[in-house]
């Protein structure tokens, strides 16, 4: 099996190392408000940045604002290269609440404030995070044509879609990227996934590591990583840097030793026959 690439570009324009980092974990419990230590949590950004991630992806949603303020605090101004993507869409009544909200002016203010937390002037890539089944999803998406058209934001992905809906989606605006669940044991996108290595866009799995029965230790999983001297979390993100050149992976973690840990996923290499043995073990 051919070494997968390392790097992808996406939109077109910014190359990006494909393993990033997912910054949801930097938040307190329920992925709501503070983490309980600040510095440790932009210690972990800033690792990350040293370590060679040049791709972070967030939300205003994730404490709400805390893990865009702390991105901000830890690493504005960016290193040249480091491409910074939020999501928005989503609003929090409370801890683990999450309630879709797509009215425009509601997404509008979001990116000014994403904007701001963020410190930065242009959005590499805002994503909406959800469809609001109670508005078109032309209208949620006016103001954010209007906001590239002002530079404000330089890329535009959904979140958690189907084919169809990314269709209805590209009639209107340009779509570069879509962040869905997807990992060893969790593929129900696999048509998205089709779909956005046939168009050329991104595919951002969103919680990559595989988990339950199959990754406990003594498993299949367990015995292949062992040969690799890796762990089961390293074998199913190497799995999907080698499932397809579209994936990008942003594990996250609030640890500096994990965050090491997830990075060396990037080196494993897996033969075909690896990849149809794990792909037979999560059958």
């Amino acid at each position: 099996m051919p070494t997968p690439p390392k790097t992808f570009k996406l939109g077109g324009d910014l190359e990006i190392n494909r393993l990033g980092y997912g910054a949801m974990r930097i938040t307190g419990k329920g992925v709501w408000g503070e983490p309980a230590d600040k510095a440790s949590a932009r210690a972990v950004l800033r690792r990350a940045v040293e370590l060679g991630v040049n791709f972070i992806d967030t939300a205003d949603s994730y404490g709400p604002d805390v893990s865009e303020i702390l991105i901000g605090e830890a690493l504005a101004p960016y290193a040249k290269g480091t491409v910074i993507a939020t999501k928005g869409g989503l609003v929090r009544t409370g801890p683990d609440q999450w309630l879709p909200v797509g009215r425009p002016e509601y997404i509008q203010q979001q990116v000014e404030m994403s904007l701001r937390h963020l410190r930065t002037n242009t959005i590499d890539l805002w994503q909406l995070h959800r469809i609001d089944p109670k508005v078109p999803v032309e209208e949620t998406l006016a103001p954010i044509k209007e906001m590239q058209k002002a530079g404000k934001i330089r890329h535009v992905g959904l979140s958690e879609v189907k084919p169809h809906e990314i269709d209805q989606a590209r009639k209107f605006i340009d779509i570069v990227s879509v962040q869905n669940m997807y990992n060893l044991t969790q593929r129900q996108h696999e048509d998205v996934l089709t779909y956005c290595e046939k168009e050329g866009l991104a595919f951002i799995p969103w919680f990559p590591v595989a988990a339950g029965k199959l990754a406990q230790p003594g498993g299949k999983l367990d015995e292949i990583s062992q040969r690799h001297g890796a762990t089961v979390s390293q074998l199913s993100i190497a799995w999907l840097l080698h499932r397809s050149p579209v994936m990008l992976p942003i594990p996250g973690t609030s640890s500096i030793a994990h965050l090491e840990e997830n990075l060396k996923s990037a080196d494993v290499t897996l033969s075909e026959a690896e990849m149809k043995e794990i792909e037979d073990a999560t059958r």
